[in-house]
Formats: C-alpha cells, sequence, structure tokens
C-alpha cells in the first residue's frame, strides 16, 4: 500500500520555520524521525518512510504554495496512488494554534495551496491535515502573518503538536481516515 503525504509550503530559506511552512516542517519531523533524507526531484524534494508494510512517500513541492497541485498530481500519476490515499498537510488560519484536524474533504477556504490543488484534481475529496495557526493578526495583514516566525512563546505548542501530526499520519496510513478522526479530532 502506498500513501502520498503532501506537505505544503514555500521554498527557500527565508520562509523556513514560519507559520505557511508547517506542512514542510511536519513530513521533515516525519522524515527524521524514521531516518530518510529528501532528494530533489521533479516539481518536489521527496523522501519515502515505509512503516507495517505501507510506503508514505512524502513530498514538499518545490512550485511554492500556490502552485502546489502541479507536484501533488505528477506524484499521485508518478507513484500510481488513489485519491483515497492522498493527505495534504497545511496550515489553516481558522484554527486555534496547535490544534489539530483530519477531514475527508472539503472546501480550501482561504488556502491559496489546497485551492490550487482542488483545482488541478478536479475534486476536492481527498483527505487534509490541518494545523491551526491561529489568526493573531490586524485586518489586512493575513500574509504578512502566515509569512511570519513562530514567536518564542508558541515553540512549546508548536514542538509539542509536529510529533502528533506526525501520528495521525501513520494512523491514516494504517487504520484510515475514518478511525484517526475519532481517534485525534477534537482531542
Amino acid at each position: 500500500m502506498k500513501y502520498l503525504i503532501a506537505g505544503l509550503g514555500n521554498i527557500g530559506a527565508e520562509y523556513d520555520k514560519t507559520r505557511h511552512n508547517i506542512g514542510f516542517d511536519i513530513v521533515t519531523y516525519m522524515a527524521d524521525m524514521h531516518h530518510e533524507k529528501f532528494t530533489t526531484d521533479r516539481l518536489a524534494s521527496v523522501a519515502t518512510v515505509k512503516y507495517k508494510s505501507r510506503q508514505f512517500i512524502l513530498i514538499k513541492p518545490t512550485t511554492y504554495m500556490n502552485l502546489s497541485g502541479k507536484a501533488v498530481k505528477y506524484w499521485l500519476d508518478a507513484e500510481k496512488i488513489d485519491i483515497e490515499n492522498l493527505l495534504v498537510v497545511t496550515d489553516d488560519l481558522a484554527l486555534d494554534l496547535g490544534f489539530l484536524r483530519m477531514r475527508k474533504k472539503g472546501s480550501p477556504g482561504s488556502h491559496n495551496g489546497l485551492e490550487n490543488i482542488i483545482q488541478i484534481l478536479g475534486r476536492d475529496d481527498f483527505a487534509r491535515l490541518r494545523f491551526g495557526i491561529g489568526n493573531d493578526f490586524a485586518r489586512g495583514r493575513q500574509a504578512d502573518f502566515v509569512l511570519s516566525g513562530w514567536k518564542a512563546s508558541e515553540m512549546p505548542v508548536i514542538e509539542e503538536k509536529i510529533p502528533i501530526a506526525a501520528d495521525m499520519i501513520l494512523s491514516f496510513g494504517t487504520i484510515g481516515v475514518d478511525r484517526t478522526m475519532t481517534l485525534f479530532n477534537n482531542k
């Protein structure tokens, strides 16, 4: 069984450790946890994690956030992975800091990366793991907020929740989206 795990973010040192790159941070943590390294490949940095007879193809699109759909579509096709085995890991302004929520489908909300994936795939019925980044910004400053780094006071929450997010990814691949949602959502 193969799964495509797309951690969303932007490439470049100026985006490292920013709120918008939490998807990158989570899949990087997962690869590190399993002693795997990312290599640059077509439209993404890629690592493969094997766990309980399953392959998790982890990607960090190199297309920048707003064109993430190109990388997701390419890797779904290249690895012959069904959309039921796709999980997109992303930040979410609508969730409080550190709140984790998995969903089977849904709208993109105000997230341009999710919107592009839905547009390219022509459907919204794929799983996503949303990591709450809060919404502590002045009106009209959303872009600045999502591209800003974490405050020192937020780091304990981030460091606590990234491993839980990685566990949710493994759970998605081993027991499925429904049981994962029951186990982890709203906890």
